[in-house]
Parts: C-alpha cells; structure tokens; sequence
C-alpha cells in the first residue's frame, strides 16, 4: 500500500460520491493534485471544480491522470468500466474508498458514527458540536452540513469524525476510539445475504473500539447485548432504562427544547432547531460523546443551537403557516416511518403529502411490505418509478409492487414530468419529497411551483 504522506497524484473512479468527494477533498486541501471521474455532473462536483479539483464525465481512458500514485474506487463502478479496466490491467494501486479512510485514520483518535440509519445526522452533529465549541476535529461525513455547506473540513487537532459506513463491509476498515451504532436493521442484502448477517457485522464493528475506548449504542437494538465493548453505555429519546435519555420534551414551531440526562450528569434546556423526533435521539447520541471530552455544557448548548442540520435529512425547504415542504433522504421503511411521523407530530393538522423514490430493485423487492406499511401514514402519496443506482430490473419488482401492498386509496404512480404537472395543480399544505436516488434535482423545481402558487 502507498504511504498516504507520499501521495502526490491521486484519481477518484466515482468522485462525486458523498463519501468520495469528501477525500478528495481532503487530498486537495493537503496540497495533492485531485481529479476524478462521474457519470454526471451535479452540484456537488460543480462545487469540487470550483475548488479546484479536475472533474470529467465521460468513460475516456485518455481522460484518466495516468501520473497518478493512488487510484480510488467506488463499488458502484461497473465491472465493465473502461477506465478501472485499464487501470487494472496496467498495475496501478487501487484501492476502495474505505481502505483510504483506514488509512488516514490509522494514527489519529477517532469517533466513527455506525447504524442503518442516523449515521448521517449523528455523525455532523457530533463534527459540528467539536468545530463549534473550539475543540476541533477533521470530518469525514456522508451528508452536507448545512452550516458549512460541506462534507469534509481539516483541523490541526489529530481528531477525526467519521461516518462509519457499513455498505460493503467498509466500517470493518476503522479502528474507533469512540463508536456510536445507531441501527442495526436489515438493509443491504444484496451484500449481506441475510438481516443476521447485518447484525454480526455490527458486533464485529464494536469489537474494533480500542481497548478503553467508548461505544454508545440505542438501548433496545436486537442483539444490543452482543455487542463488544468493555466502556458500553446505552442511549434512547426517552427510555429511562437507558444510561443517556432525553427528558421534558417540549415541541415548538419547529424546534425542540429538553434535557439530556445521564446517571451522573445532565445538560439542561438543550434547544435543537431541526425537525424529527428521531433526531433528539441522535442528539443525545451527540452530546453525550461531547461530554465524554469534557466539553462544557455551556459550549454543547450554544452549539445544539446553532446546528442547522444536514442537506436532505429533514431538511426544510419551504416553512410558512400555510405550507411546509420537507426534503429527506429517507430510503428504507424505518427512516421513512420516523420521518413521516416526526413531520405530522411537528405540522399536527396539515395534510401530510409524501412523494417517495424508491431506491434499488432489491431493497424494493425486499421491503416492499415495510414500505407499503410507512407510506399508509401518509395522507396522500405519489410514488416514482424505482431508480435503479447499480442494479439492472429484476422481473415483477416495480413500484406497483409498493402501490399494491398499500392500504390507502389516496396512492399513484407518476413520473417525474407529470409529477411537476401535478404539483402545478394540486395544493399541498405539508409536503414530503424522499429517496436516495435522484429525486434530490425536483426539490428546486417543486419549490419554485409551490412559491408561485403562493404567489398566485
């Protein structure tokens, strides 16, 4: 393996990942020469061009930095991608993302946020907590912070947040001196095979904490108890079974007002301006690994504040009295029941519309009851066709699938030209776009509709 001090010249197969393009971007901010390719352009690689990293989005092995020392690549790929081709049978090191992060993170204390889902969230409120408060940290996340508008930040401090992701095995890579494991439910089984199989991983993920290190699970979790680690210390919103809860949950306009209790401490009057139940349990996640610093309590509060959440975890892209739109990456039954309850306990009289994209034919295939399930909550629901990120069609798995498991008759199936028209003719009052594959470009489109309906 290269020596990462020595890389001079690195090309990332796959740059505009979420994971990806946070490495290259912390290569470009060490002064190594960056550049990529991408199936398409998108904000995000616009961003990574105007930092001056060389983006290309054609399958063009004259177009690869062939004075590269170190080739990165996502398992999103293609096995029959020309230029991963032609870097393999020319000997170059590739290597996967995850070996990377081990890579960096080999020397450095680390906080690795793990789960099926929450990692995300948790992940950037625990980074952000660190930056605020002055305690400093680099970070490594899968989503955009919005108080910085990015992904990846450096920081002198030899600490690292890491959002340890668990598709491919790729958390096993990390060596946490702090662990958070949020979830462990079934998701990824074209990986995995079996919902046992997920779990054993996560075990295997708690026996990776150093050895006095700290790991912070949700009380509750299937096989919680296997978990290994000898400082284990279990958190929930507000079980008080658990040895970190929230207590006093006060829900305003928006916002969360509660405090953070523990067997020995508490963090009074926390306010967290971010929608969703669910994400005062990370946030207890969060700052109980901000305490275990002994960062003040004064310093967590103003932080919590101030925090603005992540881009697409319930993310509010239109707030009025009469309107709220909300975008999520919500991409499995779980996250989708959390996100639709946290909205309609939050706007509790608004008519709940959800539009959701299914994300992957296997995980449709597989889940395709737990959907069905969440979506009822739902006052209405359009559906998307299933985008299909790696996979080719399996027979039968569409989104009718989904549709006709659903016990609501207020359900339909649009693509995304009528779904704009729709939008243009129906009035919405608490509106849900979700999904992990593309539907993130509709969200401006819908906004200006909705902004010129308002207006009309």
């Amino acid at each position: 393996m290269v020596n990462i001090n020595d890389i001079k010249r690195i090309y990332f197969l796959g740059i505009g990942g979420i994971g990806m393009s946070a490495l290259a971007r912390y290569f470009n901010s060490r002064g190594v020469a960056v550049s990529g390719y991408d199936r398409t352009e998108t904000v995000l690689t616009k961003q990574l061009v105007k930092e001056g990293i060389q983006v290309h989005y054609e399958d063009n092995i004259e177009l690869i930095d062939k004075d590269a020392n170190l080739v990165v690549y996502t398992p999103a790929i293609p096995k029959d991608h020309r230029e991963l081709n032609y870097l393999l049978d020319n000997k170059y090191t590739v290597v996967k993302r995850s070996d990377v992060l081990g890579m960096i993170t080999n020397s450095s204390f680390n906080i690795c946020v793990a789960g099926t889902h929450g990692k995300t969230t948790t992940s950037t409120m625990v980074a952000h907590i660190l930056r605020d408060s002055g305690y400093g940290c680099n970070a490594f996340l899968g989503g955009i912070a919005a108080n910085y508008n990015s992904n990846f930040w450096s920081h002198e401090k030899n600490v690292c947040v890491v959002e340890a992701d668990e598709y491919d095995r790729s958390f096993l890579k990390l060596s946490p001196d702090t662990a958070i494991i949020t979830a462990m439910d079934p998701d990824h089984l074209d990986i995995y095979g079996t919902a046992e199989n997920v779990e054993q991983a996560f075990i295997d993920f708690s026996a990776r904490v150093k050895t006095g290190g700290l790991l912070l699970s949700k009380y509750g979790l299937k096989r919680g108890n296997e978990l290994k680690a000898a400082n284990h210390l279990y958190y929930h919103l507000d079980d008080e079974k658990a040895d970190v809860h929230a207590a006093d949950i006060q829900i305003g306009n928006g916002n969360y007002r509660f405090n953070v209790v523990a067997r020995d401490w508490q963090v009074k009057e926390v306010v967290l301006n971010m929608g969703g139940m669910h994400n005062i349990e990370n946030m207890v996640a969060a700052v109980a690994v901000a305490k275990s610093l002994a960062i003040e309590d004064q310093k967590i509060k103003a932080a919590v504040s101030s925090f603005k959440g992540v881009k697409r975890r319930f993310e509010f892209i239109v707030k009025k009295d009469e309107q709220v739109f909300i975008d999520d990456y919500a991409h499995h039954p779980d996250e989708l029941r959390a996100l639709i309850t946290g909205a309609k306990k939050m706007f509790s009289g608004m008519k709940c519309t959800v539009i959701f994209q299914p994300h992957l034919f296997s995980r449709t295939r597989d889940f395709a009851d737990g959907f069905a399930e969440s979506l009822d909550l739902a006052d209405e629901l359009i559906l998307l066709p299933i985008y299909p990120a790696r996979e080719l069609p399996i027979e039968a798995v569409t989104s009718e699938m989904i549709l006709g498991k659903m016990k609501k008759d207020n359900k339909r199936i649009l693509d995304k030209a009528a779904l704009t028209g729709w939008i243009k003719n129906n009035q919405t009052e608490l509106l849900i776009t979700a999904g992990a594959g593309d539907i993130d470009t509709l969200v401006e489109p819908i906004k200006q509709i909705l902004e010129s309906n308002s207006g009309k």
